[in-house]
């Protein structure tokens, strides 16, 4: 068997975006990491075999990888609004 870039893609994909949904379903953010790191398998695969449907929503699978990134990694929550204006009760939200 040779090893091409389909099938490297094809492991890829596999392994990466089963382990984000499982990460995600166990609320674990790292998953939305380990989904954005699948994209590229994703993106070779879908142009290998010119699946364009797939292509598109790789695309807007990225952006909700991303999405997730930045709502569980980057943003403030509420409780951490309410902490940062116990210390400083002179700045208003």
């Amino acid at each position: 068997m040779q090893i091409t870039w389909d099938i490297i893609a094809q492991i890829g994909l596999t392994t990466l975006s089963v382990s984000a949904i499982f990460l995600i379903a166990r609320k674990n953010k790292w998953g939305f990491v380990i989904g954005l790191l699948s994209q590229p398998f994703w993106f070779i695969t879908s142009l290998a075999n010119e699946q364009w449907g797939v292509f598109i929503t790789s695309i807007i699978f990225t952006f909700n990888w991303i999405f997730g990134i930045y709502m569980w990694f980057f943003k403030k929550n509420k409780k951490d609004f309410k902490k940062h204006k116990d210390i400083h009760p002179h700045v208003h939200h």
